[in-house]
């Protein structure tokens, strides 16, 4: 007999339960209305393509239509990942850095995309890539190549000389062509920005502090001028991109806030003047919060050099309590994870943490679908289930809003109107 793909192999059988060029209709026990927040029973929802057409508990159900009834089922819109990596996944610090090239990260990224998209995650935005990696795997799950999800990519990350995105603790003599983010000065920066989006950048993406998993002696301090910072969003929004600024320390938030950035990434160490500013500019906290955690915890499976586990073990208690504060003070949260760091398809692991940092479980899929569409620029296309929008949905089999670690475990996901995983019961 011959051997067929497995993944593959469930992905035909998904789709093959709708019939090309016939409408779906999704019957659902329970509807997670992200918009209202609150939760609707009984609700159908109508798909004709890879568009919602109607939803409604009075929707009449075309009648040529292929039916989907999902039970007892919570179902939500399909899950937004605003910070992935999704080209790369952690394995070995020393020979995921030495040993392997683009090519290597290549060949394995539809398998990364794959993951999250059966995780429930119909959208990402991806920021840093080797080689426009992040460009290609786009290009080719919107052509329908391979499945994954709606990607928003950032090409290369733009770093300063000895920053977070340049390779630190070596010999002068070690050069990567491949990680040719590296820019000082307006200049460079505005060469460098108009590079990126010349061969596909969405969004343009900087390294506005030090990091964790560099070699910097810092994990927080400023590694652009506030006159370079500002250089970045100009360039950026001449070319109608936002920016998306990596940063822990509260120097270099602010600067970036004050420079007009669309979010901050991580924002680890903030204090009340970075929140106020937050608060004032519109701008997007995007928190991944369980990354620190996962580094402290595999930390010798990776062969981590013990300076890095250090920084991340500084870091996450403080980010926790600043993470509360920011909540409280209603600073808007966009959700995003760093996954690739830690293993794709393990996405929902951050819902916990927002929980736990005093978000409600409503708030927290929220930053996971309408305040994560705000933030790519996207809220007509994905984010709700409303008429017009992609037919990206999922649904879990217990309440979200009781038990917000449900959503670590999707039980059926459809992207553009093709179901990718279903684990649900039949209610034929």
């Amino acid at each position: 007999m011959t051997r067929i793909n497995s993944a593959l192999l469930c992905v035909w059988l998904a789709v093959s339960v709708v019939r090309a060029g016939s409408p779906t209709a999704i019957k659902s026990g329970h509807f997670i209305d992200v918009l209202g927040g609150k939760v609707l029973n009984n609700v159908v929802v109508v798909i004709e393509g890879n568009t919602i057409k109607a939803v409604g508990a009075e929707v009449a159900i075309p009648t040529n239509s292929t039916v989907l009834d999902l039970g007892n089922s919570w179902v939500l819109p399909g899950l937004i990942d605003c910070h992935t990596h999704i080209t790369f996944q952690m394995g070995n610090y020393y020979e995921d850095l030495f040993r392997e090239s683009p090519i290597d990260e290549a060949v394995y990224a539809h398998v990364y995309a794959q993951r999250t998209l059966n995780a429930g995650f119909t959208t990402c935005r991806n920021v840093g890539a080797n080689e426009f990696i992040d460009v290609a795997l786009k290009k080719a799950v919107d052509a329908g190549k391979i499945p994954g999800p709606h990607l928003f990519v950032s090409g290369h990350i733009l770093s300063a000389t000895g920053g977070h995105g340049d390779l630190n603790g070596f010999s002068p003599y070690l050069h990567f062509t491949s990680a040719n983010g590296v820019v000082d000065g307006i200049d460079e920066i505005r060469k460098k920005i108009r590079w990126n989006i010349k061969y596909g950048a969405d969004v343009i993406k900087f390294t506005a502090t030090a990091g964790v998993l560099s070699e910097e002696e810092s994990v927080g301090a400023p590694q652009f001028s506030a006159e370079e910072m500002k250089a970045i969003v100009d360039e950026a929004a001449m070319w109608g991109r936002k920016v998306a600024a990596h940063a822990h320390g509260a120097e270099g938030i602010k600067r970036a806030i004050r420079a007009g950035v669309a979010s901050i990434e991580h924002g680890s160490i903030l204090d009340e003047e970075a929140i106020q500013l937050m608060k004032e500019h519109g701008t997007y906290l995007v928190p991944t919060a369980y990354v620190g955690f996962a580094v402290e915890e595999h930390a010798p499976e990776w062969k981590l050099p013990e300076k890095l586990v250090a920084k991340a073990k500084t870091i996450n208690a403080l980010k926790m309590q600043w993470l509360r504060k920011a909540i409280d003070s209603g600073v808007k949260i966009a959700y995003g994870t760093d996954a690739g760091v830690f293993p794709h398809g393990e996405n929902g692991k951050d819902f916990k943490y927002l929980v736990q940092a005093g978000m409600s479980p409503m708030r927290a899929i929220q930053s996971a679908t309408v305040e994560a569409a705000t933030l790519i620029g996207q809220p007509d296309k994905i984010g709700t289930i409303a008429p017009g929008r992609f037919a990206d949905l999922i649904a879990v089999n217990a309440d979200p809003l009781q038990g917000i670690a449900v959503l670590e475990k999707v039980s059926f996901v459809m992207k553009g109107g093709v179901v990718y995983r279903n684990e649900l019961p039949r209610h034929d």
